[in-house]
C-alpha cells in the first residue's frame, strides 16, 4: 500500500488536508458548518449519548432548528421595516402586527434552542473537576472510586501524590475531567513544592473544586485558609470523607450558601448524592434526548443574538434601531451554519479534524 500511495504521488496526486473532503463538502453546499463540525464531534464522540447527538447534528437538526428562528426573524424584520417606508402609520402598523409578541416568540425560540446547545455542549466538553484539600484527606481514594479501578496510588503517607493524576468518567453520558492534585500544605521538598504550585493551576482551571476535609476532624484553620484561595466564580462542593470512620451517615446540607457532603470513598457511601451534585452544575437536565452536539462558537453565538433581540425590545418604537439590533440577531445565528463565517475560522475549524476527514 505505501508503494501504491508513494507511486500516486510520483504521478501527481497529493494526500488530503485535514478535514479538507468535509471542506469542500461544506464549500458545494452539500453540508452546512455545524453540519460539518458533526462529523468531527461524532469521530470523537466518547459515550453512546453523544454518538446520538452529533448524528442529530448530521442529520441537519440543529441547523434546521437555527433556520427555523432565522425565517421567523426575517417575517419579523420585514414588518419592521416596512414601518421605515411608512414613518407616518409607524405606531399603527407595529400594533396591527403585533411586533412586541413576534419578537417575543423568536426571544423564546432562542432561549430554547441555547438550552438545547448547552446539553451538547456539555456532552462534547464535559466538565473539569478537581480534587484539593490537604495531605491525607482521601482524594486519591475518591479518583479510583469514581473512576472505578485503582488508577492512583493510595497510602497512609501524607503527600503521596506529588503531581496531578487524571482521569476521564462518564456519568449519564457527560464526560468528567477528574484531577486528583498534591495536597495543599507547606512543601517539606522541592518536589513537593512543585507539585503544589502544579495544584493551584489546575485549580485556577476547574469548572468544580471538590474541596475534601476529613469527617472525623471537620474543617480545620488550615482547610479555611485554602478555601479562601479558591478563585472567585469557581464552583465548589466541600466534601467530608471518611465517614465510616467517623461514624456518621452520609448526607447533604448547604451551609453559608455552599453545598456539603457526607461521604466516604473507602465504601462508596454518598458517591451517588456527589455525582448528582456535579450533574446540577454542569446544568445536565435527566432525560434530555433531543440534544444535539454544540460547541462554544455556536454558544457564543446563540448568546449575541439573544442580547441582539432583548435590545431590540428596548427600541419598540425607534423602528430603526429597532431594524438594525434585529438584523445583527440574525447574522449572529447565520455564524452558526457559515453563512456568514471569516475564512480564518473556517480554517481553524478544518484543520482541526483528521486527515482526509
Amino acid at each position: 500500500m505505501q508503494l501504491l500511495l508513494g507511486r500516486c504521488l510520483e504521478l501527481g496526486a497529493r494526500l488530503a488536508e485535514p478535514g479538507e473532503f468535509t471542506h469542500r463538502a461544506f464549500l458545494n453546499d452539500k453540508i452546512d458548518l455545524a453540519q460539518a463540525e458533526a462529523v468531527a464531534d461524532l469521530i470523537e464522540a466518547s459515550t453512546a449519548a453523544a454518538v446520538r447527538s452529533a448524528i442529530r447534528s448530521l442529520a441537519g437538526e440543529f441547523s434546521g432548528s437555527v433556520h427555523a428562528v432565522v425565517e421567523a426573524l426575517i417575517g419579523l424584520r420585514m414588518l419592521v421595516e416596512a414601518t421605515l417606508d411608512f414613518p407616518e402609520e409607524e405606531i399603527d402598523v407595529l400594533q396591527r402586527d403585533d411586533v412586541a409578541g413576534r419578537l417575543d416568540t423568536v426571544s423564546r425560540d432562542v432561549d430554547r434552542l441555547l438550552n438545547r446547545a448547552r446539553q451538547g455542549s456539555l456532552l462534547r466538553s464535559g466538565l473539569h473537576v478537581v480534587l484539593a484539600g490537604q495531605p491525607n484527606v482521601g482524594k486519591s481514594s475518591l479518583l479510583n472510586r469514581l473512576a472505578g479501578e485503582e488508577r492512583a496510588i493510595v497510602t497512609a503517607i501524607p503527600g503521596t501524590t506529588r503531581d496531578a493524576l487524571r482521569e476521564t468518567i462518564h456519568i449519564n453520558g457527560i464526560p468528567l475531567h477528574v484531577v486528583d492534585t498534591a495536597g495543599l500544605r507547606e512543601a517539606g521538598d522541592e518536589v513537593e513544592r512543585i507539585g503544589i504550585a502544579r495544584s493551584w493551576q489546575e485549580i485556577e482551571r476547574a469548572d468544580v473544586v471538590l474541596h475534601m476535609l476529613d469527617a472525623r476532624i471537620g474543617a480545620t484553620v488550615e482547610d479555611q485558609a485554602i478555601a479562601e484561595r479558591f478563585p472567585a466564580g469557581v464552583e465548589q462542593i466541600r466534601l467530608y470523607n471518611k465517614t465510616d470512620l467517623a461514624e456518621r451517615p452520609a448526607g447533604r446540607e448547604v451551609a453559608s450558601g455552599r453545598v456539603c457532603l457526607w461521604l466516604s470513598a473507602k465504601s462508596g457511601e454518598g458517591m451517588e448524592a456527589l455525582r448528582q451534585e456535579l450533574l446540577r452544575i454542569a446544568g445536565w437536565q435527566a432525560g434530555a434526548e433531543d440534544t444535539f452536539m454544540a460547541r462554544e462558537r455556536h454558544l457564543a453565538a446563540l448568546r449575541k443574538a439573544e442580547a441582539h433581540l432583548n435590545e431590540a425590545r428596548k427600541h419598540i418604537r425607534q423602528p430603526e434601531l429597532m431594524a438594525e439590533e434585529l438584523r445583527l440577531g440574525q447574522d449572529a445565528l447565520n455564524e452558526i451554519t457559515g453563512e456568514f463565517t471569516p475564512d480564518d475560522l473556517l480554517g481553524e475549524i478544518f484543520s482541526r479534524f483528521c486527515i482526509g476527514k
